[in-house]
């Protein structure tokens, strides 16, 4: 999963580390090989986790409306993170 595949405001789930099985929003894509991912419940926009995407799962939901958002400047709150995980039927785990 590499280049344009990985996106903002996809949905992933951790497959390796202590967070295994944590759903995460991407919050932006670093380089090729790792992005930072929110939750809107421990991992806030204001201490995203780096993660190596080789230790993701990647969902083909992805919450546009918020990525969009995101992509223009604005803001973004940890509710509508956390909304946008349990709308695209993923919930919280972990």
């Amino acid at each position: 999963m590499l280049g344009e595949e990985v996106q903002v405001g996809q949905l992933v789930r951790s497959i390796a580390g202590r967070d295994a099985g944590k759903i995460y929003f991407i919050f932006d894509v670093l380089d090729e090989a790792f992005v930072r991912v929110i939750d809107g419940e421990k991992r806030k926009l204001t201490n995203p986790k780096k993660k190596n995407i080789k230790h993701l799962e990647f969902f083909p939901a992805k919450a546009d409306a918020v990525a969009e958002k995101l992509r223009r400047g604005e803001a973004v709150t940890e509710e509508e993170i956390s909304e946008a995980i349990k709308n695209l039927g993923l919930g919280h785990k972990g």
